[in-house]
C-alpha cells in the first residue's frame, strides 16, 4: 500500500464515508479500489471509510449502507469515485441510495460530487508527462514538438461526460509544448482508440504518448495496453509510450478529501439528487401523482424510468429541459 506523508486537518463530523466505485470484473482493479479506500481511511481513521461498488462486483452499495446501519449510524456521506458525471453518477448511484433509504427509512445521506475536472488531476498527469521527458524514459530525447498526446477516455452514452474528456485533454495539452492532442475512447462512443492512432499519425510524429484517463486498472486498461502494443508493432518507426492508469496517488487522496468535506459543509456544487434529468425521470415513474415537493413520500416500489434506456433518443433530447 501507498506510504504517504499526507496529513489532513480534522473533519467537522465523524460521519462514515461510503466510497462508491464503478466496479470491475478485474480482480486487480477491484482490489486497487479497496486499497485506495483503506489508504484514504488510514490518513484519518476518525470515521469509517466503506468501499462499495455500483456493479460487477461486491460489496454493493446496499452492503455498504447495511454495514453503517449495523454499526448504529443513520447518517452518512456518499462520494462517487468517478471521473465524470455520466448516467452512473446522475442516475444509478442515486437510485441505489433511494433503495437503501426505502429499506432504512431513518437513513440520511449526503451525496457528494464526482471527481470531475480538478487541478489535482491535471497536476498528476503533468508530473507523469514530465517523467516521459527524462533520459531513462526518453533515451532518444525526442522533443515534445515531435510528440502527439493521445488522450483515451472510457467512453459514455452521456454527451456531457464525453465533452468533459475533450475539455480535460485540451486543458492538459494547452501550453504543454506537445505537437497536438487527439482525444478518443476505448468503448461505447467514437472515435475509438484505433482511430485515435490514425489521427495522431497524420501529424507525422516521432512519438505518440497514450494517456489512459482511468483511475484504476481493469479490463479496459488491459485493452488499451494491448492495442498500443499492436500499433507499435505495425508502425515501428513511431515510438509508442503507453502510460499507466492513475492508481493510488496523493493527488487523488487529496481530491477525495475535498469531496468528502464538501458533503460535510453542504458545499456540493453539483447536486445529482437535484439533477433535472433525475427529477423528470422520478416524476415519470410516479405517473405524475406527486409533485417535486412530495419526493420524500414517493412510492419506492415503482422503478424510475431510465432516461438512458434508448441512447439515440437520449442524445436527441439531452439539452432540452424536461
Amino acid at each position: 500500500m501507498l506510504e504517504t506523508s499526507l496529513t489532513f486537518p480534522s473533519l467537522p463530523l465523524q460521519r462514515p464515508l461510503l466510497a462508491i466505485g464503478h466496479g470491475t470484473r478485474n480482480e486487480a482493479g477491484r482490489q486497487t479500489f479497496i486499497d485506495f479506500a483503506k489508504a484514504y481511511e488510514a490518513i484519518d481513521p476518525s470515521r469509517p471509510v466503506i468501499p462499495c461498488f455500483l456493479e460487477l462486483t461486491t460489496p454493493s452499495i446496499q452492503d455498504g449502507v447495511d454495514y453503517c446501519i449495523e454499526r448504529g449510524y443513520s447518517e452518512l456521506s456518499a462520494v462517487p469515485i468517478l471521473l465524470f458525471a455520466a448516467r452512473h453518477n446522475k442516475f444509478d448511484v442515486t437510485n441505489e441510495l433511494d433503495r437503501a433509504r426505502s429499506r432504512h427509512p431513518q437513513l440520511k445521506f449526503h451525496y457528494g460530487r464526482h471527481f470531475g475536472i480538478a487541478p489535482e488531476i491535471l497536476d498528476l498527469w503533468k508530473e507523469r508527462l514530465q517523467m516521459c521527458d527524462r533520459l531513462e524514459k526518453n533515451p532518444r530525447q525526442l522533443e515534445r514538438s515531435q510528440t502527439v498526446l493521445l488522450f483515451v477516455g472510457r467512453g459514455s452514452s452521456d454527451p456531457d461526460a464525453n465533452g468533459d474528456v475533450f475539455k480535460m485533454a485540451r486543458m492538459l495539452w494547452e501550453g504543454s509544448g506537445y505537437k497536438t492532442v487527439e482525444t478518443c475512447f476505448i468503448g461505447i462512443t467514437h472515435p475509438r482508440l484505433e482511430e485515435g492512432f490514425d489521427r495522431a499519425r497524420l501529424y507525422n510524429p516521432q512519438r505518440i504518448i497514450v494517456l489512459p484517463y482511468f483511475l484504476f486498472t481493469g479490463v479496459l486498461m488491459e485493452k488499451i495496453f494491448q492495442i498500443s502494443a499492436q500499433q507499435q508493432e505495425r508502425y515501428p518507426d513511431i515510438e509508442v509510450v503507453c502510460l499507466p492508469e492513475m492508481g493510488i496517488q496523493p493527488h487523488l487522496l487529496q481530491l477525495l478529501r475535498e469531496r468528502e468535506l464538501e458533503t460535510q459543509l453542504g458545499q456540493v456544487q453539483m447536486n445529482c439528487e437535484m439533477c433535472k434529468f433525475r427529477l423528470a425521470a422520478l416524476d415519470g415513474a410516479e405517473n405524475g401523482h406527486h409533485h417535486h415537493h412530495h419526493h420524500h413520500d414517493r412510492n419506492h416500489d415503482s422503478a424510475p424510468v431510465d432516461p438512458y434506456a434508448d441512447v439515440e433518443q437520449y442524445h436527441g433530447k439531452i439539452w432540452q429541459v424536461p
